[in-house]
């Protein structure tokens, strides 16, 4: 590969649209359908990175390299020195391998790159970074806000655009004005500086596929909904002679079974239950074993590291009605999971199926954070956030009350998050069994062809975009 010389390096950016893959573009899409098949060009499918969950992949996508290798093995794990679980952390350095503005650094010295919203974030080598980052207060109060690299950037751009509508990026109200906000973040990062390299991350596909399945009528109504804002951003960074393109992390398939393996565990006598205020909670480091659930994937710990324990862990996989893979020594090395973060055993559901956390056997012992939208102190990742409980009346009422609580200085649980999984509809981490739900790359220097793109090479395919 050539890279352009100083003097005729051109400026790119790209768009990470999370959740479409070919089935979408079309009617509802008409303006990704344009920009994909512009100068007779077409998708070319990506071969899905497993897992299949956005750090995983990011990290695959920025580094050109497995998660053996980068390290990022889930969007959470398990710290075997700490004897605690960790998910959706934001330290770039958590990244154990080199990443393209990196590299891109070495061959044009005051090469600049904005990240806009793509994970790990924080503390990043780039030069300009805007990410999701809320403030934790002393007192137990959390407010909302983002991160940005150089600090200052953080009021300058909410002076300019508003506050990042936080509720609109995770959580039961998850929807378009996250996606519109970043979109605008992205312009506005580009007139104020110019980087030579934009990313931009844009969620919105991901909520109401997985609330409401991949088949569902409403979804025509999301995929038009991202095709506008896209639309304008393509023809924004087309007017500045900027390269593009576009791409996807996973596609998100029909589920209809929840899996349950902690609840397995416990019937075998295998977890430790801490007692605390009359609920429930995991004592991960007390646990003979354990399991760290994300979307179709699963990472087992094993305190107990003896040859006979492992085999009646392995047996129980087994016989785990949804479990279609078990990866272990040499299975999870030619994987590209055999890193000290993954679990003793990784396992992947069946395409109609996923894991949840879920270790209590009764609703009224659950931990007090299981109701509420918390990402990081649940066991695992929890698409019911994206839900308020239905068996809540009047639930505006009440959020309205607690919000007024809130303002009055009082402390409250947001507890409207339901406890059942079965809701959800859509989810992703394994490789579906159809081409059309494999994630997709187009735009700028993509030439599609029928085989499938390693996703180790969709760095070098970004790397194109600054050839001469």
């Amino acid at each position: 590969m050539t890279l352009a010389s100083d003097q005729e390096w051109p400026r790119a950016a790209v768009l990470n649209i999370v959740g479409l893959c070919g089935r979408h573009l079309g009617e509802h899409t008409p303006h990704l359908s344009a920009f994909a098949n512009r100068d007779q060009g077409d998708c070319q499918v990506i071969d899905p990175v497993l897992p299949a969950l956005t750090c995983s992949v990011q990290s695959t996508y920025l580094t050109g390299k497995m998660p053996n290798e980068h390290g990022i093995v889930g969007n959470g794990w398990y710290d075997r020195e700490l004897n605690e679980h960790h998910f959706w952390k934001q330290s770039n350095q958590l990244v154990q391998s080199r990443k393209i503005w990196e590299v891109l650094r070495e061959k044009k010295k005051d090469f600049s790159c904005a990240n806009l919203f793509w994970w790990f974030n924080m503390h990043s080598s780039v030069d300009h970074s805007i990410t999701p980052r809320p403030l934790y207060r002393a007192d137990g109060f959390k407010s909302f806000d983002v991160h940005t690299q150089p600090m200052h950037l953080r009021e300058e751009i909410k002076a300019d655009l508003g506050d990042f509508p936080f509720h609109g990026f995770w959580g039961p109200k998850a929807g378009i004005t996250s996606s519109t906000w970043i979109a605008e973040s992205a312009k506005w990062t580009e007139e104020k500086h110019s980087p030579d390299l934009s990313l931009v991350y844009l969620p919105h596909l991901d909520y109401d596929l997985q609330r409401l399945g991949p088949n569902d009528p409403n979804i025509p109504k999301a995929l038009n909904e991202i095709d506008q804002v896209v639309g304008e951003l393509i023809s924004f960074y087309e007017k500045r002679g900027i390269r593009l393109i576009i791409l996807s992390e996973y596609g998100i398939t029909e589920v209809k079974n929840v899996i349950y393996p902690n609840r397995v565990f416990r019937d075998k006598g295998w977890l430790s239950i801490k007692d605390e205020l009359g609920l429930e909670y995991l004592d991960c480091g007390g646990s003979k074993a354990f399991t760290i659930t994300d979307h179709q994937v699963a990472h087992v710990y094993l305190q107990d590291e003896s040859p006979s324990f492992r085999k009646e862990v392995r047996n129980c996989l087994e016989s785990m009605e949804g479990v279609e893979k078990i990866l272990e020594g040499e299975s999870r090395k030619e994987a590209g999971l055999n890193h000290e973060r993954s679990g003793d055993f990784v396992i992947f559901s069946q395409e109609d199926a996923w894991f949840a956390y879920y270790h209590w056997l009764d609703d009224s012992l659950a931990p007090d954070f299981a109701r509420c939208v918390d990402v990081h102190r649940k066991y695992g990742y929890d698409p019911a956030e994206l839900f308020v409980d239905p068996k809540i009346s009047f639930p505006t009422l009440k959020v309205v009350k607690k919000l007024i609580g809130k303002k009055l200085g009082f402390r409250t649980n947001m507890d409207l998050i339901p406890l059942d999984p079965t809701l959800v509809r859509g989810s992703h981490g394994t490789r579906p069994k159809n081409k059309l739900d494999y994630p997709v790359i187009f735009g700028d220097g993509i030439h599609a062809s029928n085989e499938y793109l390693a996703p180790t090479e969709v760095m070098n395919s970004m790397l194109a975009l600054f050839e001469s």
